[in-house]
Formats: C-alpha cells, sequence, structure tokens
C-alpha cells in the first residue's frame, strides 16, 4: 500500500503549476479539462514517484460554497525532501529571493528534523526538508 498522491484545490493551477516546476524539479503531465464541468487538473510528479493533483473548478472558491467542500480540516502542510541541509538552506534562500513568503527555518526541530516552511502562491504550507 502507498499514498497514489495528494491533491490540492487552486485558484490558478498555472500559477501554481509553474511553482512547483521551478522551484521542486516537478515535471508537469498534460492539462485535463471537462469543459461541461469546468474542472481542470494537472498532475505533477517528483523524482521520488510522489504524485500532486492541482485542480481548479470555479465554484469551488465560491461563497457560500456552490461545491460541498470540507474547510480543510485535518490538512497542515506538504513535506518535500531535497537530500541534504545545505539543499534545504539553498532552495529557502532562492525561495525568499524571489519573494516567496517563509514562515520558518531552516532550523532544527525539537524531534530533529532540519527543515524550513514557506507558503506557495495561494497559502499552502510547504516544509522543506532533508
Amino acid at each position: 500500500m502507498h499514498i497514489a498522491h495528494l491533491a490540492l484545490w487552486a485558484r490558478d493551477i498555472e500559477l501554481l503549476k509553474d511553482f512547483y516546476v521551478k522551484y521542486f524539479g516537478a515535471q508537469a503531465g498534460r492539462r485535463y479539462a471537462n469543459p461541461v464541468t469546468q474542472f481542470q487538473s494537472y498532475f505533477l510528479s517528483f523524482a521520488g514517484g510522489a504524485r500532486l493533483e492541482l485542480m481548479q473548478r470555479p465554484d469551488v472558491f465560491d461563497h457560500p460554497p456552490a461545491f460541498p467542500l470540507q474547510q480543510f480540516i485535518g490538512y497542515a502542510h506538504l513535506a518535500l525532501a531535497t537530500g541534504s541541509e545545505a539543499e534545504v538552506d539553498a532552495l529557502t534562500a532562492r525561495l525568499i529571493a524571489d519573494g516567496i513568503t517563509r514562515l520558518d527555518g531552516p532550523r532544527r526541530t525539537g524531534d530533529g528534523y532540519y527543515e524550513s516552511v514557506v507558503l506557495d502562491p495561494e497559502g499552502n504550507r510547504i516544509e522543506i526538508t532533508v
């Protein structure tokens, strides 16, 4: 058993796709679009085999919601491993230089992880770790 993929709703899937490709080396599949439901998605693949699906549909972010979404209860962050502490430092510095919001780190956590935490362009927490 393994996790097949993680999915995120996005207001702008092109912006998020470009972010994960540029900074995390994701390979983007072709964009899927359903003209009837106006649903669009990309699957992004990472070197270690993990996949992230970015999904967009106009009614998901309506207020009040037309689409029955949970309030993201339980979602905390997406963790992406770089391979070394030096790479965590370098990637974090690059993200900060490019105007990406850093929430924490790089630092060693109480349980021994070396990490930093940034926000992707839509405010999702990304943990960058070894």
